[in-house]
């Protein structure tokens, strides 16, 4: 199996400026790292891949890089709290990000008791 491609500036601007729209001033820091998983079901051998990572208000989120354009994440508070967008994977960076991050701010808004 060929090796995942790292992050590249293009990605990391465009992660960075959808943070900086989302949360302004607040804007949190975006770090980077290596995690390994499955990239099928089925797999049994796990496979090290870049990732995006951010928290706000308590909340982490992960975008994960599991190839050339192609990308998954999803959003916990505590190891039993993961939450995910509802897509397996992306293939277009921004939609992934504010995708996350419109599905974080929906969740949020029912545990308050915002939406029904």
């Amino acid at each position: 199996m060929s090796e995942i491609p790292d992050v590249t500036d293009s990605e990391r601007w465009i992660v960075e400026t959808t943070l900086k729209e989302r949360y302004g001033d607040t804007t949190p820091e975006l770090q980077f790292a290596d995690a390994e998983i499955r990239l099928g079901p089925a797999d049994r051998e796990l496979t090290t891949c870049p990732v995006f990572f951010w928290e706000a208000d308590g909340c982490h989120f992960v975008i994960f890089k599991s190839g050339e354009r192609r990308y998954r994440c999803q959003f916990f508070y505590r190891g039993y709290q993961q939450y995910g967008t509802g897509v397996h994977e992306y293939d277009d960076l921004t939609e992934c990000t504010v995708s996350l991050l419109q599905t974080q701010a929906d969740h949020a808004a029912r545990e308050r008791g915002d939406l029904d």
